[in-house]
């Protein structure tokens, strides 16, 4: 049963006694409308099941409150929220259980980046010498077609042509790895410089 909004209820109660003490339970509800209007009842219509609300005692005192339900973006984004909480908390445990100083994760860090180097410098050395490959290629396919000058020049071998296709291949996948490579290097730099930041962190809360 819906009650009458608050001055309609008021003016009922001076004459048949206090309305709150109208539900089987006790106690009224109190919620707003999409229009902003104010409403009493000892049931919730189902339009507005979902929506916040305030428990009312028979003497008309708030003594409870039920929050709107939540959307399913919130939802998801409270999921979120824990899931990062929790991932920060494992995260915690393992730096301070790893490491005893902040010496420690800077030794680790540059031991990575030493391991980084030393591949990129092999990358490098090998991209050298691929690219004196794909020179010599070249130089060879100037004496066939199309490159060639010559009308009456010798077509391309197929062996030339493919191995001049792989070599520029792997010429450019080794520049790409290379770049990889270093943004690697400066994710490494920004996670281990966090983690040294978190440590003192953890170190100087109290315990």
């Amino acid at each position: 049963m819906r009650l009458p909004a608050l001055p309609l209820l008021l003016a009922l109660a001076c004459l048949a006694g206090p309305a709150w003490a109208q539900s089987d339970k006790g106690s009224v509800y109190r919620w707003v409308d999409e229009h902003g209007v104010v409403h009493y009842g000892d049931t919730i219509p189902p339009q507005y099941a979902r929506d916040s609300r305030e428990i009312l005692n028979s003497q008309g005192v708030e003594v409870g409150h039920v929050d709107a339900a939540k959307t399913p973006a919130q939802l998801a984004a409270e999921a979120r929220a824990r899931e990062q909480r929790v991932h920060q908390q494992q995260h915690d445990y393992f730096l301070l259980s790893t490491y005893t100083s902040v010496k420690d994760i800077e030794a680790l860090r540059d031991e990575r980046l030493s391991q980084i180097a030393a591949q990129q410098t092999a990358a490098q050395q090998y991209v050298q010498s691929l690219q004196s490959r794909l020179e010599s290629l070249q130089s060879r396919a100037q004496q066939f077609k199309p490159y060639s000058s010559q009308p009456n020049a010798p077509r391309m071998p197929d062996d030339l042509a493919q191995e001049l296709v792989q070599t520029l291949s792997e010429v450019r996948l080794q520049d790409q790895a290379i770049q990889a490579r270093n943004q690697q290097e400066a994710q490494v730099r920004a996670q281990f410089q966090s983690d040294i930041e978190r440590f003192q962190q953890l170190k100087s809360a109290p315990p």
